[in-house]
């Protein structure tokens, strides 16, 4: 039996949604090995369970390319099976990504005290870890900081010279600039602080692209079920 006009639109804008989802999976990875290259310049590898982060953007994006090739596979084959499967693997994406946005929210406070903790122990290891001088050193030049909550915090550390700073929280940075300096010279707000701002900047960006995601999949659920429907009711689908 012909498929009705009604049910090769629905083939037609499946097959749309599926490059959307190759290129929606391609993305994800490219996000995690970016977000990997990110944290690797900020943080200690595996000093913070955010490290795990940029592993699951690109777990979940190469799932999401997996389940995109299934739903291809079964939309051309007519494959009842595949159909479903990609129906159900799509709707636990879907749900892990809801899961993952409101663990985020709800424990975005938590995540920055950790940040701060972790920021705080690296801090013990500058004078004596090189890699770790290294990265506080990029990260407080990036973001315009210094120390974990203020400038103050380097007082604790044992420093070559008391109380002296970084020469990467000076505003102009040059050579022993941090041994004797003024308030003016320096950056005085902390890490924390400034990268939590440059977080809630870009939050709204993230959360736009995870809801128009999130529309994607729904929209490719309900049109695999429709789909699955037509091929369960005896359609010849073309």
């Amino acid at each position: 039996m012909a498929v009705e006009g009604g049910m090769k639109c629905v083939k037609f804008m499946l097959y749309v949604l599926l490059l959307a989802f190759c290129a929606c999976a391609v993305g994800l990875i490219a996000v995690g090995v970016a977000t990997q290259v990110v944290l690797s310049q900020t943080i200690i590898p595996g000093a913070t369970t955010g490290s795990l982060v940029p592993v699951v953007i690109i777990a979940v994006g190469a799932f999401l390319f997996l389940v995109a090739f299934v739903g291809c596979c079964g939309a051309c084959k007519e494959n009842y099976c595949l159909m479903i499967t990609f129906a159900v693997f799509l709707s636990l994406i879907t749900l892990v990504e809801v899961a993952a946005a409101i663990a985020g929210y709800v424990f975005r406070d938590r995540v920055m005290s950790e940040f701060s903790k972790d920021f705080k122990q690296q801090m013990q290891n500058y004078p004596k870890d090189n890699h770790t001088a290294l990265i506080l050193d990029r990260m407080q030049e990036k973001f315009h900081c210094c120390g974990a909550t203020n400038y103050t915090d380097w007082e604790t550390i044992p420093l070559p010279v008391k109380g002296q700073v970084p020469d990467s929280c000076c505003v102009n940075v040059t050579q022993g600039c941090g041994t004797k300096f003024t308030e003016k010279d320096i950056y005085t707000k902390g890490c924390v602080e400034k990268i939590g701002g440059w977080l809630r900047k870009n939050v709204l960006v993230v959360a736009a692209a995870a809801l128009g995601i999130a529309f994607v999949e729904v929209l490719g659920i309900v049109f695999a079920c429709c789909l699955v429907k037509s091929i369960r009711s005896g359609y010849e689908v073309m």
